[in-house]
Parts: structure tokens; C-alpha cells; sequence
């Protein structure tokens, strides 16, 4: 072992120097050179820093440096994520999308144009005409259908989600609600006076006979009872002209 090569090291390192850092790694941890301004020291880290992806071989793993335009990847020709001002697009970073792609800013990636999608129509609203269905003869009617996909910056915009066509209906008086429940009002007041009216009759009535019966009664008890008058025709005898 070259005597500036030291076996206790510290941060992962399995063989370290005081000048260049770590030398070797520990098992399952990968080696990096990371710049100190013109210096260059070795660390041994358990994943790959941005812009770097590793390969694992038999005696040491190592990180390697991306594309330049490239953030993070998964090999030197596969990049998972670009730095600014690039589109991702099957593992490479471009600057323009291919032709029937659009650029996509906030993943930052080269995506399928999306076109507008609407439901069916749904069927014609009954004829109406300032919100009434009668009182006219000639009022509207309409029809809607709702966006199922919204587009995105290059598809297609979505088309008008109301439709609306002329109608003509037989024209029907419409009942004003306001008068009809104040006449309804009135009648049921009207009735209830009348119920009370024939009530306070017939108990009137039934007052009056019961008092003209108490009086009859009273009168029958107080007045003494008349004599038969006689009969003339019985009284008289007949007279016996034989002698």
C-alpha cells in the first residue's frame, strides 16, 4: 500500500488519501469525482448526484456523467429529465418537438396533441319564451352537450356546448299564481264564515225551541186544569106525553 493510501477512512471510503479523498468505495456504494476548483477528490455516495447515472462493475461502482443538455438519465443515452430549454422525448432532450407533437412546459416534454371531445346532444328543452312555457306562441327551445376532454395548446378547440332553434306551440293562457291563491284564499275564508254562520244559526234555532219548550211546560204547570162543560143533550129527560 503507497504510504499517502490510508485504510481508516471516513464517509463510505474503503481506501482514501489525504490529497485526492477516496480511493475505493464500500460495497454497494458508488465512486464520483467531484471539482474543488482545480482539484478533483473522490466520494463515495450511495446514489449518483444530479446529471450523473451509475454502472456497477465487478470491483468498484461509478458514476458517470450525462449529456450536457441532459439533467438526470438513466445511461449516457437515455435521459430522463432535460435541463432548460429542453424537451424530453424518448430518452433525448430536444429543442423543438417532432412533427405531431407539441412541447408541453410544465413536464417539459414532447406529448401527444389532445383535440376537444363533447357528449351527445341532449334532447330539445320544452318551447319557452322568457322562461315561461305559456303565454306566446313562438318562443325557443334548447339543446346542450358537455366537454368530456378539454383540448390541449394545439388540438382542436372545443364547439359551442348550447344550441338553440325556433319553436311554435298552440298558444295557452297562463294562470297568474299570485291572483288564483288570493281567490283561493278568499273562497276558503268564505266558506269558513259560511260554516261559521250556519252554526251560530242553528244554535240560535236550537235555543229558541228548547226556551219554548221550557215556557210551554211552565205555563201547563201554573194554569189549573179545565172542566168538562156538561152535555145538554144528556141531561134533559125525555117527557112522557102518554098520559
Amino acid at each position: 500500500v503507497h504510504p499517502n493510501v490510508s485504510q481508516g477512512c471516513q464517509g463510505g471510503c474503503a481506501t482514501c488519501s489525504d490529497y485526492n479523498g477516496c480511493l475505493s468505495c464500500k460495497p454497494r456504494l458508488f465512486f464520483v469525482l467531484e471539482r474543488i476548483g482545480m482539484k478533483q477528490i473522490g466520494v463515495c455516495l450511495s446514489s449518483c448526484p444530479s446529471g450523473y447515472y451509475g454502472t456497477r462493475y465487478p470491483d468498484i461502482n461509478k458514476c458517470a456523467k450525462c449529456k450536457a443538455d441532459c439533467d438526470t438519465c438513466f445511461t449516457r443515452n437515455f435521459c430522463t429529465k432535460c435541463k432548460s430549454g429542453f424537451y424530453l422525448y424518448s430518452g433525448k432532450c430536444l429543442e423543438k418537438c417532432p412533427d405531431g407533437l407539441e412541447a408541453n412546459n410544465h413536464t417539459m416534454e414532447c406529448t401527444s396533441i389532445v383535440h376537444c371531445e363533447t357528449s351527445e346532444w341532449s334532447p330539445w328543452s320544452p318551447c319557452m319564451k322568457k322562461g315561461k312555457t305559456c303565454g306566446f306562441k313562438r318562443g325557443n327551445e334548447v339543446r346542450v352537450r358537455e366537454i368530456v376532454q378539454h383540448p390541449s395548446a394545439r388540438g382542436n378547440p372545443c364547439p359551442a356546448t348550447t344550441e338553440s332553434r325556433k319553436c311554435i306551440v298552440q298558444r295557452k293562457r297562463c294562470q297568474k299564481e299570485g291572483k288564483g291563491k288570493k281567490n283561493r284564499e278568499e273562497k276558503r275564508k268564505k266558506s269558513n264564515k259560511d260554516e261559521s254562520k250556519e252554526t251560530r244559526q242553528e244554535s240560535k234555532g236550537r235555543a229558541a225551541r228548547r226556551q219554548n219548550r221550557e215556557q210551554r211546560e211552565n205555563n201547563n204547570k201554573t194554569q189549573p186544569k179545565k172542566r168538562k162543560a156538561p152535555n145538554k143533550e144528556q141531561d134533559l129527560a125525555p117527557v112522557d106525553t102518554a098520559h
